[in-house]
Formats: structure tokens, sequence, C-alpha cells
């Protein structure tokens, strides 16, 4: 119930960051969502209803490719955007399109990224975005903003290179907010100092990953411990911190994140 709770408030976000800023100046926050603002601008057709059609095939798609929890919680969340901007009428709260941009990006950001933290998506490009994420260690922001920006260039031809230029801006901001909150191609080395090797070992391997142990001396004590290496990613780093210190209060961790990694890596299960 807690994620599905995320997901709904994700989707009040997404709906508030288009109606309230993106779609007054007829800018586009990309992906299909861009896709069914354009044809909402000139045909005069529902955007939340284009939207919803257009998600889904995506959705059977990400059925078969990605998860049935994940798709699941899309679907709440496709569903749940539809709902909102019928619900939150269409106003102009600020006059400068910048600023519309900027803070529409900020906001329909916020509610993709916490989406993605609670297992689901906001539809559209996003589950596009999940699916090479599972694949290739590769942000989410880059993939949408290149996948973005064929939208943001259709808007240009068919409306107004301004109104494109804005958009490139927001979807550029959207990028980085998406990436700040969802972490999880970040790959984060953790080195866990112990005495309790067996215990230890018995709980981190319940996270999945692969796990060093170093036989290792105390530099001052002199006294034989364990080092464990393991490496995860920035969204199970908390599950991993849990474990640790569970296991054993008086362990050491220390957390370096990894630039690159070469070889096999269990990445987490949608």
């Amino acid at each position: 119930m807690q994620e599905v709770g995320v997901i709904l408030l994700s989707a009040l976000l997404v709906a508030a960051g288009l109606n309230l800023f993106l779609i007054p100046h007829q800018l586009l926050s990309g992906g299909v969502t861009g896709v069914a603002s354009i044809i909402g601008y000139i045909t005069g057709w529902n955007i939340s209803y284009v939207f919803f059609v257009l998600n889904i095939p995506l959705i059977i798609w990400g059925w078969k490719s990605v998860g049935r929890r994940y798709i699941v919680l899309s679907c709440i969340s496709v569903i749940g955007t539809t709902w909102f901007m019928e619900l939150i009428p269409v106003i102009q709260i600020t006059k400068d399109p910048i600023l519309a941009a900027v803070f529409g990006g900020i906001i329909s950001a916020a509610g993709i990224g916490f989406s993605l933290r609670a297992g689901g998506s906001t539809g559209g490009f996003d589950i596009l975005g999940s699916i090479v994420t599972r694949t290739r260690d590769v942000p989410m922001g880059n993939i949408l903003f290149l996948m973005n920006g064929a939208v943001i260039l259709a808007l240009g031809f068919f409306q107004s290179w301004d109104l494109a230029l804005y958009s490139m801006l927001s979807t550029f901001v959207k990028g980085k907010v998406v990436d700040m909150i969802h972490v999880g191609h970040i790959k984060v080395t953790c080195f866990i100092i112990t005495k309790h090797k067996d215990q230890m070992l018995c709980q981190l391997r319940k996270l999945h990953h692969g796990i060093t142990c170093i036989h290792s001396e105390g530099g001052y004590s002199e006294q034989e411990n364990y080092t464990l290496m393991t490496v995860t990613t920035r969204y199970e780093l908390a599950s991993v911190r849990k474990t640790v210190l569970q296991t054993d209060p008086q362990a050491f961790m220390n957390v370096v994140q990894s630039t690159e990694i070469v070889g096999r890596f269990a990445r987490p299960k949608p």
C-alpha cells in the first residue's frame, strides 16, 4: 500500500507539472506525454486521454520485458496521471516561459524519480528507459533526455522553435533531477571489517551480490578480523548498511563510489 501511495503522489506531481506550468505555455515534458501534448495542441483533443491511449502498447511491451510488478505500478501511475490531469485545471501560474519550463521540469521529474524509486514508472518512455538501465549501466536521465529530444524537435517543426528550446530546457532540468532521485545505476563498493565473518556472510548473501572475503589484521590492535568487499547500487545501499549494523554493531564499513564495473554484476530485479 505504501508503494501505491508513492505512485499516486508521483502521478499528482506529473499532472501538476503539466497542467500548471507546461501545457499553459504549450511546452513539452518530452516522451509519450510530449507526443500527446503535440497531438492535443494541433488537434484540440484532450491531452490526458491521448496520453492514456498512447501508453497502452508500451505497457504491453513492458509486461513482457520488464516484469509484472513494475508494470502494475506503472499502470496505476498512468491511470492516476490521467485522472489528476482531469482534476487539476490548466492554469498559467507564471507568465515567464523560462520559469514555467524550469519548474515544470522539476515537479514532473520529482514525480518520475519517486515513481522509479517505488519500483514503477510514470509510463511512456520511462518504461523504455527502465528496460535499457536493467541491461546497461546508463543513467536514466540521459536516456530520457535523448529520447525526448526527438519529440521536442517535432514541436519545433510543427509549432515554434522558441517553444522547442524552452521545452529542451525543461527536459534537461528533468533529466538531472531524475538522476538525483533515481540512483539505481550508480554503483558503490562497500568494505566491511568485522570479526563475525560467518554471520555477516550469511546475511549479506541475501542481498544477491557477490562478496569477496579477505583475512586481515588491525594495524594498531594487531587483532585478526575479516574484510568483506561487495559492490551494490546506491539504491540498495540502505539495505546493506542496515544488515551490517544489525549483524555486527561493532563493524566498520567504508563506502566508495565505483566509476566502472567490469564483469558480472547482479542487478536488482524489477
